[in-house]
């Protein structure tokens, strides 16, 4: 795909924190703590490891009073923006808007009445807070599923809508919205949908994706194919697992896109009869010794003398594998000959020398 046809559909710009999302801002990276949020210490060791990885927004759940009590402590000792989820208790609210957190994610429909919203909006238009709109196939009105006959885009979209209108109604306009199902068309749809209709910015991904393997691959195609109609400004990978993983392979998918730089892009290739290395363990470890790199290079492990360094010929830098030895390559021409056991030590300290 020529990445210079791959236009941002144009939206607000809302701040969140130092943080902006919108606009001609960078899609932003976002996960979600899975530590029990009371637990201070766990949950700031946790995001510590995320910022270090790349995470640009993180999220906490707070389901009581006391992990709302609790924010203060957690935003002062992060670097990123954190944003509180909320279900249910316009307090919780309130009091995470208290303690200094930078957004909120809520359903104004669901959080109490009328005037309990105006509560929240009136505490978050004076500490700047926005909010986030958080629409998921799983908890559609039941209104909306008998006008629909069940779960559609048209429903998605109108949910969104209904909750947007309550804020506006109130003069509150920092709002993001997302738009999630498990169903990769359907939300797919939906975003389109919502993109024809308002200019929020979008927060974008595929809810309940699963396991790190099958969730990377479901979230892969269906944030990667929605990014792809320019539509998104922020994203969540949602794995069942360590949240670090869901940073890496958001980072992943907006690299495939073009649409962001981070670090090391790897490539390798898938091996044939003409491979005369170990190269899958070589290309495993060269990936994990180089996967948090802060270098914005391309590295390529391929296993053909042949075509190896040609195929790869705009990776910065590369092996391509003969019999028992590996070539090292720059830009596709071959520096050096390295016999097979010395290929993965050759190799980086050939990147360090970049």
């Amino acid at each position: 795909m020529n990445t210079d046809s791959l236009c941002r559909r144009p939206t607000r710009t809302v701040a969140i924190g130092d943080s902006f999302i919108g606009g001609k801002h960078p899609i932003a990276i976002q996960s979600m703590c899975n530590t029990d949020t009371r637990n201070v210490v766990e949950t700031v060791k946790q995001i510590h490891s995320l910022e270090k990885v790349g995470c640009e927004i993180i999220r906490v759940a707070v389901p009581d009073m006391e992990a709302a009590h609790a924010i203060r402590e957690i935003k002062r000792q992060i670097h990123i923006p954190l944003v509180a989820d909320i279900h249910f208790d316009y307090r919780l609210a309130l009091t995470c808007i208290q303690n200094g957190i930078d957004k909120l994610r809520i359903n104004p429909g669901n959080i109490g009445g009328k005037e309990k919203v105006k509560e929240v909006v009136k505490a978050a238009k004076e500490r700047g807070v926005p909010i986030r709109i958080g629409v998921n196939a799983g908890s559609l009105e039941k209104s909306l599923l008998k006008k629909y006959g069940g779960v559609t885009p048209e429903a998605l979209v109108e949910s969104a809508q209904n909750h947007i209108y309550i804020l506006e109604e109130l003069d509150f306009h920092d709002i993001v919205v997302s738009i999630k199902a498990s169903n990769v068309l359907l939300s797919l749809r939906a975003y389109e949908e919502f993109s024809k209709k308002m200019d929020y910015p979008l927060h974008v991904g595929i809810t309940e994706a699963g396991t790190i393997r099958s969730g990377t691959i479901k979230s892969a195609v269906g944030i990667g194919a929605i990014l792809s109609r320019g539509i998104g400004d922020t994203i969540r990978v949602s794995l069942t697992g360590d949240p670090l993983e869901e940073v890496r392979c958001a980072k992943e998918i907006l690299k495939a896109l073009g649409l962001r730089s981070f670090g090391v892009e790897f490539i390798s290739c898938p091996t044939c009869g003409r491979t005369e290395i170990d190269l899958i363990s070589l290309a495993n470890e060269v990936e994990k010794r180089c996967m948090d790199m802060n270098k914005n290079i391309k590295i390529a492990v391929m296993g053909c003398v042949v075509n190896g360094p040609g195929e790869a010929r705009e990776a910065d830098i590369g092996i391509a594998g003969g019999k028992g030895v590996g070539l090292i390559f720059k830009k596709g021409e071959i520096i050096k000959k390295v016999p097979e056991d010395q290929l993965l030590e050759a190799l980086l300290q050939e990147i360090d020398r970049l």
